[in-house]
């Protein structure tokens, strides 16, 4: 693990990134329990004021305090981005599990099954979700993790079937080995690097989805402080006041660049292929473990 993280700090971008998201964390953990703010604390005579050291950022159309709703947002799109990230995951696998199934007509029906289904729009499953439950963050987390499990899948599905042909897991196989065991020993290691800068994708997507959905009204209620929520309630005011869009605005682009930028780091640091100093430690490792055996 030092390993790769090291190897990630080395590189500009990735040296970039780690420090933004560890930024956008902190801040996360620390809006639970202290804002410069009250988030219900407005002010009519001071609607739309320019940052001053009573409000670093200003305030919106109803005098509350920007730098507030956006630290208290960042927890929320934390908790979204995990959610989303887990969750999508979990899903993509088991997709690519079926679709690498040794009963061909279950790999061929999952095959068929996911491209139906990856032509259906993200904004329809959360329009199609938001029926019955209402606005709500698991609207978000459970539509962008579902279409993004279906993207993943089939992204991930040709490099997944040369391993599942490989000499080793077939040998694997023939030895007594399950299919599950195999997946998650064998093939899971070897399609780490494009799962990694998959999910960091859809890290990154989930985020610009929250403010999308959120627009709309389908996405985070009313109430819960959000970036998307931010970008909502001003963007109708950017005329009279467009620092309350840039900064809601410039804090997405930022952390979405980041997240980009961390996967595409994550990749080279975790192949042993693009990294030498991880292949060099797994050349010692094994050489430590073969002369203890």
């Amino acid at each position: 693990m030092l390993t790769v993280l090291s190897s990630i700090w080395e590189g500009g971008s990735g040296r970039f990134s780690i420090i933004v998201l560890c930024c956008w964390m902190l801040v996360a953990v620390l809006s639970l329990v202290w804002t410069p703010r009250s988030l219900w604390e407005t002010d009519g005579f001071h609607v739309w004021q320019s940052p001053s050291w009573a409000h670093l950022l200003g305030t919106d159309g109803s005098g509350a305090d920007i730098m507030s709703w956006l630290m208290a947002g960042s927890a929320t799109e934390l908790g979204i981005v995990a959610l989303t990230v887990l969750l999508t995951a979990t899903l993509g696998c088991l997709f690519v599990l079926s679709m690498l199934s040794s009963h061909l007509m279950l790999a061929h029906a999952s095959v068929v099954i996911i491209d139906a289904l990856i032509s259906l729009p993200t904004v329809l499953l959360a329009l199609i979700l938001a029926v019955p439950l209402g606005p709500s963050v698991m609207v978000i987390v459970v539509a962008c993790s579902f279409g993004y499990s279906l993207n993943l899948a089939r992204v991930v599905r040709p490099q997944a079937l040369l391993v599942a042909r490989s000499e080793f897991v077939e040998s694997s196989l023939s030895s007594g080995a399950g299919s599950f065991r195999v997946f998650r020993t064998h093939i899971v290691p070897n399609i780490l690097p494009m799962l990694l800068v998959q999910l960091s994708m859809c890290a990154g997507t989930v985020i610009l989805a929250e403010a999308g959905l959120t627009y709309l009204g389908i996405g985070v209620p009313s109430g819960v402080a959000s970036w998307g929520h931010s970008l909502t309630t001003s963007v109708r005011f950017i005329n009279v006041y467009p620092l309350a869009v840039v900064w809601p605005g410039l804090v997405v682009t930022v952390v979405v660049v980041a997240l980009n930028l961390f996967g595409d780091a994550l990749r080279d640091a975790v192949d042993p292929l693009t990294n030498p100093r991880l292949r060099k430690h797994q050349t010692q490792v094994s050489s430590t473990v073969g002369r203890r055996s």
